[in-house]
C-alpha cells in the first residue's frame, strides 16, 4: 500500500472494492485527434486525445503511458446515464493556431445541455488541465451530476495498479500508485464523492449503468485493473477544472494537484499558448499548402511535441499504441519507441522547417545512441534499451545522411561527427548489400529502398571522411558504394514480371538471399521469401516477382537515379497496377501487394494478420516523385491534408474499400492503426519545403553529381568485385578489380595460374572500416587465394581453404 505522511487523510468510505483484480486489461483507440504537451521541458507530461475523450498520458518521458483514458460521464440519476464518448456529438478545435491546447464542444442528442472542455499541460508541472463547463437548461442541471472516470495504466501497464480516495487540504481527490509512480486526480472544487474499483466488477461505470446512480463508494482498491471516479455536483460547479498530476512518489503527484489547482486554469492557458508563439511555424511553408497552412501549422507542433524532456533530442515514431483497444500490457512497445529510420525523418523534416538546432539534438542524441560496432537496435526505448532486435541497413545509413546535411548547414556546432560517422559506414560494408530487414521490417535480402539509402550513406560518409583528412577512406567507401550501384538493377528487378503483362522488368519490393547468402531462408524456395502478416488460411510464401513496393522511388528522391530513368517508369506502372488507391479525399498507394499488416477485410482490427490498407505517407513520398519528374504533385498535397482527422492527426493508414459504419471504417478515413504517424507528418512537411524550392529537399547533391547523370558523363566507372566472408562471389568478368574486404588486418597469398607462381599482399588498413587487398585481372581464368590473419601474440591464423573465383571474359 501506498505510504502517506500523516497530514494527508485516508478516506474509507466503503472499505475495499470487490471483484480484484478485475477483467485483462487493454489500452484504448490509436486514433487520436491530437496529441500534446506543454512547450517547457519542465512539464514531463503528454495528453493524447480521441473519441472527444482523453486517452493515454504519458510521464515522465514519452514512451511512458501511464494511463488508459479519463472520460466525463454525466447522470440525472433517474432517467438518463450519458457516456461522453458515445452518447454525445462533439466538435474539435484548437484554441490557437500555433499551439496543441484544445476545446471541445460536446451536445447531447436532445440539445439540453453541452460541455465545453479545454485541455492544457501545465506549463510548468507534470499534469494535465481539463476545464469544463456546462450549460443547459436550469431545472435538469439542478438535478445532474458529472462524474470524471479514470483508468490508471501506470508504469505502461494496466495490471498491479492500487488507488484510494484522500482528503488533501480539506477536499476529497483519488490517488493512484504503482512501482513508484503516483497519479493524483482532483478538481478545484473538490470531489463531493469518489470511489475505486476493479474494471469490470466495481468500477464507477458499472455502478453509474446499473441505476442511473453513484451507489458505491469504495475507498480502496489494491493490485488489479482498477479505474477510479469523482463525482462534481453541477447545481452548484457548473464550471470547473480537473487536473492529473503526476510524480515519482505520491507527495509529488499530490503537491503536483495542489499546485496546479491552486492557479486559475485561465492563467495556464495563457502561459501554454504564450510558450508555444515561441516555436514559431515556419509560414513560408504554408505557400505550398492548399488549406492555407493548418496541417502545417498542426504538422510541425505534432513533431516537436514527440521529442523527450528528459533525453534530449529523442523523437518517438508515434504517441499511440495501434489498434490500441486489442492490445493488453504484453505489448508494451506500441509506436511509443525510437526507431531511427522515423526520427532522421523526423530530424530532417525539422530541418525543412528551418530548426537546425533541434536536428542537432537529434543528431547528438542518435550519436549517443550508437552501438560500440556502428549498428543501431531496430527500435529502442528513449532510454537506449533495445526492444526490436533486427538488422535493418538504412537505419544505420540515415544517420550519415543526417550528419552530412547539418555539416552542409554548417549546424554541427562543436559537434564531431566523424568518429559515429566512421562506425556507421563501418557496419554498412560489413553487411551491405544483404539486409536482414527492409524498411517495412519483415523481410531479408536487396531492398531497393534500403541500398538507396546505404548508397547515399557511404557517399555522405566518404565526403565527410575526405574533409577530415581521411583520403583513403573516402576513396574506399565510395568504392563499396559504385559497386552496390553498379549491381543495383541486377540484384533488385526482374526480368520476367508477372504483375502487368505489359511490364516484365521492374523493381520488386525485395530480392530474397541466395543460399549461402547472409539471412538466408532455407524453410522456402530459392528466390521466394515469406509474408509473415498473412491470414491463417491465406498463402504466405511469395516469388519475388510477384511482390513489388514503392520503395525504389527513393532512388530517384537521393538522387542515385533520374526521374526519367525508364526503369523507374515502368515500375510506377506496375505499382499503380497494383497498388494504388482512389479515395474520396485523393489518391493514396499500399506499401505492397499481399500486405497483411492493417485492418481485416472485415473491419476488425489486425491481430497478427489482417490486410494491409493504404498510407497517406506514401502519396507524399509519390508527390517527391511527381515534383522531381514535372507532374502534378499539389493534387497530392490536398489529398494528405483531406486524409488528416478533426485535429490534423496523419494516420499511418487509412481504410480504402467502401464504408462500414458498423466497425467504424469510412473510404479515405483513418483505420485502427497508428494515429498520428510522425512519418507522415514528416513527409508532408518536407512535401511542403520541396514545393516552395521548387525541389526535392532530401536530394543530396553528392549522391546526384556522381549518380542521376547519364552514363557517358560519369566521372568514374565501378572496375570492382567485392569479396568478404560474409558474402562470397564466385564469379566476376576480366578486367575488374577483386577487391577482398575484412573487419581486421588480413595478408592474402592467391595465383592467378594455378599455383604455378604465388603472390602475396598485405591489406591497406581504412580504419573502423577494416582493411583491404585489391587483385586486379586483365584476362579470363581462375583466382586461387587463401587468407591469413595475425595472431596477437598467438600463431597466426590460416582461412584453411583455398578460395576459387572464375574470370570470364
Amino acid at each position: 500500500m501506498s505510504e502517506l505522511s500523516v497530514s494527508y487523510r485516508w478516506l474509507n468510505d466503503d472499505g475495499p472494492a470487490f471483484g480484484a483484480p478485475g477483467l485483462e486489461p487493454r489500452w484504448t483507440s490509436s486514433r487520436k485527434d491530437t496529441v500534446g504537451t506543454a512547450y517547457s521541458a519542465s512539464s514531463r507530461v503528454w495528453y493524447t486525445m480521441s473519441h472527444g475523450t482523453l486517452n493515454e498520458l504519458y510521464y515522465p518521458t514519452i514512451d511512458r503511458p501511464q494511463t488508459r483514458d479519463m472520460e466525463l460521464l454525466f447522470t440525472d440519476g433517474e432517467t438518463f446515464v450519458h457516456e461522453e464518448k458515445r452518447d454525445l456529438e462533439y466538435s474539435f478545435e484548437y484554441v490557437d493556431g500555433d499551439a496543441l491546447a484544445v476545446k471541445m464542444v460536446a451536445q447531447e442528442a436532445g440539445g439540453r445541455y453541452k460541455v465545453t472542455k479545454t485541455i492544457v499541460s501545465n506549463p510548468h508541472f507534470s499534469s494535465v488541465l481539463m476545464h469544463v463547463k456546462v450549460e443547459g437548461d436550469a431545472k435538469l442541471l439542478a438535478r445532474m451530476k458529472c462524474y470524471a472516470l479514470l483508468a490508471p495504466h501506470l508504469d505502461g501497464g494496466g495490471a498491479g495498479n492500487s488507488a484510494r480516495s484522500v482528503d488533501v487540504a480539506g477536499k476529497r481527490c483519488l490517488l493512484a500508485w504503482k512501482n513508484g509512480t503516483s497519479l493524483a486526480l482532483g478538481a478545484d472544487c473538490g470531489f463531493t464523492r469518489s470511489s475505486c474499483g476493479y474494471v469490470g466488477s466495481s468500477d464507477g461505470y458499472q455502478d453509474l449503468f446499473d441505476d442511473m446512480k453513484m451507489t458505491w463508494q469504495f475507498g480502496l482498491a489494491l493490485n488489479g485493473n482498477i479505474a477510479v471516479m469523482g463525482e462534481i455536483d453541477l447545481e452548484k460547479n457548473k464550471e470547473f477544472t480537473l487536473a492529473i498530476a503526476f510524480g515519482d512518489g505520491d507527495h509529488a503527484a499530490l503537491s503536483g494537484l495542489g499546485q496546479s489547482l491552486a492557479t486559475p486554469f485561465e492563467n495556464h492557458l495563457q502561459r501554454f499558448l504564450l510558450q508555444w508563439s515561441r516555436a514559431a511555424s515556419p509560414e513560408k511553408l504554408a505557400e505550398a499548402a492548399t488549406d492555407g497552412g493548418t496541417l502545417m501549422r498542426i504538422s510541425h507542433n505534432v513533431l516537436l511535441t514527440h521529442e523527450d524532456k528528459t533525453y534530449s533530442g529523442a523523437f518517438i515514431a508515434s504517441a499511440s499504441i495501434p489498434w490500441g483497444a486489442t492490445k493488453g500490457d504484453s505489448d508494451l512497445g506500441g509506436y511509443h519507441l525510437v526507431w531511427t529510420r522515423d526520427m532522421v525523418q523526423t530530424a530532417t523534416a525539422l530541418l525543412a522547417c528551418g530548426r537546425t538546432e533541434t536536428a542537432l539534438r537529434a543528431l547528438v542524441y542518435l550519436a549517443s545512441s550508437q552501438r560500440a560496432d556502428g549498428s543501431f537496435a531496430q527500435n529502442f526505448w528513449i532510454n537506449g534499451t533495445p526492444y526490436w532486435q533486427g538488422i535493418q541497413l538504412d537505419e544505420v545509413a540515415f544517420p550519415i545522411i543526417l550528419a552530412w546535411r547539418l555539416w552542409k548547414l554548417n549546424g554541427l556546432g562543436n559537434f564531431d561527427v566523424f568518429p559515429f560517422v566512421e562506425r556507421a559506414a563501418a557496419f554498412l560494408v560489413k553487411y551491405a548489400p544483404v539486409t536482414q530487414q527492409e524498411r517495412w521490417e519483415e523481410t531479408a535480402g536487396y531492398s531497393p529502398s534500403t541500398l538507396a539509402t546505404v548508397i547515399a550513406g557511404l557517399v555522405c560518409a566518404a565526403d565527410i571522411a575526405r574533409a577530415h583528412g581521411s583520403m583513403e577512406l573516402g576513396g574506399f567507401l565510395e568504392v563499396y558504394a559504385d559497386w552496390i550501384e553498379s549491381h543495383l538493377d541486377e540484384w533488385t528487378t526482374t526480368n520476367d514480371g508477372v504483375l502487368l503483362p505489359e511490364v516484365k522488368r521492374h523493381y520488386m519490393r525485395v530480392k530474397p538471399p541466395c543460399p549461402g547468402e547472409p539471412f538466408h531462408d532455407a524453410s522456402v524456395p530459392v528466390g521466394c521469401f515469406r509474408i509473415a502478416n498473412r491470414g491463417p488460411e491465406e498463402r504466405s510464401i511469395f516469388e519475388a516477382r510477384e511482390v513489388i513496393d514503392g520503395g525504389f522511388l527513393e532512388l530517384v528522391r537521393y538522387g542515385i537515379r533520374r526521374a526519367d530513368d525508364p526503369l523507374i517508369v515502368d515500375s510506377l506502372k506496375v505499382v499503380d497496377h497494383c497498388l494504388k488507391y482512389e479515395t474520396p479525399n485523393g489518391v493514396c498507394w499500399r506499401r505492397y501487394n499481399h500486405d497483411g499488416y492493417g485492418q481485416k477485410k472485415d473491419g476488425g482490427p489486425y491481430d497478427g494478420w489482417g490486410q494491409g490498407r493504404a498510407w497517406p505517407l506514401l502519396s507524399g513520398e509519390r508527390a517527391h516523385y511527381e515534383l522531381a519528374v514535372g507532374g502534378d504533385a499539389k493534387s497530392l498535397v490536398t489529398a494528405i491534408e483531406r486524409f488528416s482527422s478533426k485535429g490534423g492527426m496523419l494516420p499511418e493508414q487509412v481504410w480504402d474499400e467502401a464504408d462500414l459504419p458498423s466497425e467504424g471504417m469510412y473510404f479515405g478515413q483513418s483505420a485502427g492503426s497508428a494515429q498520428p504517424l510522425v512519418w507522415a507528418h514528416s513527409e508532408y512537411l518536407k512535401l511542403l519545403r520541396s514545393l516552395v524550392d521548387g525541389k526535392v529537399f532530401d536530394r543530396i547533391s553528392v549522391v546526384e553529381e556522381r549518380y542521376a547523370v547519364a552514363k557517358e558523363k560519369r566521372r568514374f566507372q565501378n572496375q570492382h568485385e567485392i569479396y568478404s566472408l560474409g558474402r562470397q562471389i564466385t564469379r566476376m568478368k576480366a578486367g575488374y578489380t577483386l577487391r577482398i574486404v575484412d573487419g581486421g588486418h588480413f595478408r592474402v597469398v592467391y595465383s592467378l595460374d594455378n599455383w604455378a607462381t604465388v603472390n602475396e599482399a598485405t591489406a591497406t588498413m581504412v580504419g573502423a572500416a577494416g582493411s583491404y587487398v585489391d587483385i586486379p585481372t586483365t584476362k579470363p581464368g581462375m583466382i586461387v587465394f587463401t587468407l591469413c590473419w595475425p595472431g596477437e601474440g598467438q600463431p597466426e591464423h590460416w582461412l584453411g581453404r583455398n578460395v576459387e573465383i572464375t574470370v570470364t571474359a
